[in-house]
């Protein structure tokens, strides 16, 4: 892809990025697959050809009334009892789709933890550490970005906990 392809396709979330100076690897795919009823995360794996446990996803909480980013696995489901308690918080609730979409200026399925509205506390399951690098939302449906754990946790001052539902 040419940089001037490059640069008029930016997201928020790669602008964000750049600007930090963060090395990524960006993987595009079609994020068709979503529709066949797998989730944006599994298609998202399914048609990047990787295990599923290194593709994380973005969703949006309100802990206490205050929004707050998880970023689990698609593998696996947000346990909000555990989002709170990474927080300090006592009680947490999924945002509405429409909620989530205002705050973050992203649409579901392509919600990134980079480059949203505003900052918003984050918190990242601790299954990330277990991989050298994950994949997170470019900012789009269809574009993912590939980066060590510790540059997400870095750039977004991000707590790292359990937050898996067994």
């Amino acid at each position: 892809m040419s940089e001037r392809r490059r640069a008029s396709n930016a997201t928020p979330a790669l602008v964000h990025l750049a600007k930090a100076g963060i090395a990524v690897v960006m993987h595009e795919f079609d994020p068709g697959a979503s529709e066949a009823g797998l989730g944006y995360g599994r298609a998202a794996a399914l048609a990047l050809g990787v295990d599923e446990h290194i593709v994380f996803k973005t969703l949006l909480a309100s802990v206490d009334g205050s929004p707050t980013v998880a970023v689990v696995p698609v593998a696996g489901n947000l346990s909000l009892k555990d989002l709170a308690s990474a927080t300090g918080g006592k009680k947490a609730s999924m945002l509405d789709v429409a909620t989530a979409q205002r705050i973050t200026g992203y649409v579901v399925g392509g919600i990134s933890p980079f480059g949203q509205r505003r900052r918003l506390p984050t918190v990242l399951d601790e299954s990330a550490l277990e991989h050298r690098t994950i994949l997170v939302s470019a900012g789009r449906r269809g574009l993912d970005v590939e980066l060590p754990p510790a540059a997400l946790i870095d750039l977004l001052d991000a707590v790292v906990a359990p937050l898996r539902a067994t």
